[in-house]
């Protein structure tokens, strides 16, 4: 599998970062090219992985969605608490980013709740039947100043 990306893929994966709605034809029209090696450049860079995905991201803030992230630190370092960790946060709607951490804490969690009160119960319902988890700490997100998920090319 290739992994390198000449000057047009940049541009089409800059493009499509900030609309992947866009059809063909504009994509083609924006870096000067003809439909036809645009949809196969498209369809390569998917093919390869540069592409992982096409979502809808939705305004947390019009559905008032609050944001809280919770730094985890697991009861032991083993590898079957590890694993029982994520593998239990794997389906939980509300946990919609999960990073393994280095420093004080094992992982974060970006979750989503539709308040407080949602939080609270999420803690108490969802994280705290986790056995693995020795502890949480909560940091709320009173205004998002940015958020992108562009990779920089």
């Amino acid at each position: 599998m290739e992994k390198s990306l000449d000057e047009i893929d940049k541009k089409l994966l800059r493009i499509l970062q900030d609309d992947s709605s866009l059809s063909t034809k504009e994509l083609a029209a924006r870096v000067h090219l003809s439909p036809t090696p645009i949809y196969e450049r498209v369809k390569h860079l998917h093919k390869n992985g540069f592409i992982k995905k096409y979502v809808a991201i939705l305004n947390k803030d019009t559905l008032n969605y609050i944001s809280v992230f919770c730094n985890i630190r697991l009861k032991k370092h083993s590898k079957d608490c590890m694993l029982d960790f994520v593998e239990s946060i794997r389906n939980i709607e509300e946990v919609t980013e999960c990073y393994n951490i280095s420093g004080d804490f094992d992982y974060m969690l970006k979750i989503v709740a539709r308040d407080m009160d949602h939080y609270q119960e999420f803690v108490r319902e969802r994280l705290g039947v986790i056995d693995s988890i020795g502890s949480l700490h909560s940091l709320f997100v009173l205004k998002e100043e940015k958020n992108s998920y562009a990779i920089p090319l």
